[in-house]
């Protein structure tokens, strides 16, 4: 299955920040990374917003490298590309938690902004579950002013929000079945609301690059190399894990989310 973008597709990307939805995998498929994912988290624990989990979780690191994901990364980036984090986003059936209008970039440090987000659907994301909105051709503006809540029931670390009235009206819903994705720029306004369904909503979010980006609010940063070359060396060369939370690989994974995370607090 090959989901290399079409021209309409990136035309979409680049007038509205986003494009949806993205076959990458079938029902069945979807299905069984669900159940691996699920697994793990009866031996693990939770599994949600765990940072850099593609160090410690083989399943993490083999959904990243799905070829049909890389190609339509690559449509939008070209052949060169880093994988800088990924994580499970889930919310649990009631519990009332949302994620803020905001956007990517605003702490991560990157310049330039050659950076594209995916949120791979293992659930159903619907309306009900509290599928992510966002609103078309914010990208192209700048960063705006955003305030810290960090209220209880937002996801984002530092509840951090969108610091203007927004529209809703016109924001796009981004339904999703299991197996389909989004790809969105890191500027573009985004957010959702609670899961009111039945079901775990389960999403698969993570941040490709191009190896031409940089770090430039912290003074160090690593990546996994996930297709193509690395002819800049900007980023501290990352290795796939060798099982799933091997203790030397989760103190090596626990040490870069906690520098990461030193110079996240640090952006305004």
């Amino acid at each position: 299955m090959v989901a290399l973008l079409s021209s309409e597709q990136i035309a979409s990307y680049r007038s509205d920040g986003f494009v949806f939805p993205v076959r990458v995998a079938g029902a069945e498929r979807a299905a069984s990374w669900r159940r691996e994912l699920e697994d793990a988290e009866r031996t693990h624990g939770s599994m949600h917003y765990l940072p850099k989990l593609h160090l410690v979780l083989p399943l993490a690191c083999g959904i990243a490298r799905e070829s049909a994901i890389l190609d339509a990364v690559e449509s939008v980036l070209g052949p060169d590309i880093l994988l800088w984090d990924c994580s499970f986003i889930i919310k649990e059936p009631g519990d009332g938690k949302k994620v803020s209008w905001h956007q990517d970039l605003t702490y991560w440090g990157l310049q330039p902004d050659d950076v594209v987000s995916i949120w791979l659907a293992l659930s159903p994301a619907t309306d009900e579950s509290g599928c992510m909105l966002m609103i078309p051709g914010t990208q192209t503006g700048p960063i705006v002013a955003h305030r810290d809540t960090l209220a209880a029931d937002n996801i984002l670390s530092r509840g951090q929000t969108i610091a203007l009235p927004i529209d809703e009206e016109q924001a796009a819903h981004v339904i999703l079945a299991p197996g389909e994705m989004s790809l969105h720029h890191g500027r573009v306004w985004h957010g959702s609301k609670p899961n009111r369904s039945a079901d775990r909503r389960i999403g698969f979010n993570a941040q490709y690059i191009a190896p031409w980006v940089r770090q430039v609010v912290g003074d160090w940063d690593s990546a996994l190399l996930v297709r193509g070359e690395d002819r800049y060396g900007y980023f501290s060369r990352e290795v796939p894990p060798s099982g799933n939370f091997i203790p030397g690989e989760v103190e090596r994974q626990k040490e870069i989310a906690a520098r990461r995370a030193a110079y996240l607090r640090a952006g305004d």
